[in-house]
C-alpha cells in the first residue's frame, strides 16, 4: 500500500514531459497489486535531463 502510494505522489508532482505516457494510464496502472508501482518506477518515469 505504501508503495502505490509513493508511486501515486511522484506521478502527481512529476511534470508530464518527464512520463512515459499519459498520466491517467499510469494512475489506473499504478492501482494493479504491487506490480503497477513497480511498473511505475521502472518503466514510467523519464530520467531528468543531464546536468540539471
Amino acid at each position: 500500500m505504501s508503495l502505490a502510494a509513493t508511486a501515486w505522489a511522484d506521478l502527481a508532482t512529476r511534470p508530464a514531459e518527464r512520463v512515459n505516457g499519459r498520466k491517467a494510464v499510469w494512475a489506473a496502472v499504478i492501482a494493479v497489486n504491487f506490480v503497477g508501482p513497480a511498473a511505475w518506477f521502472r518503466w514510467g518515469r523519464r530520467p531528468a535531463a543531464a546536468g540539471r
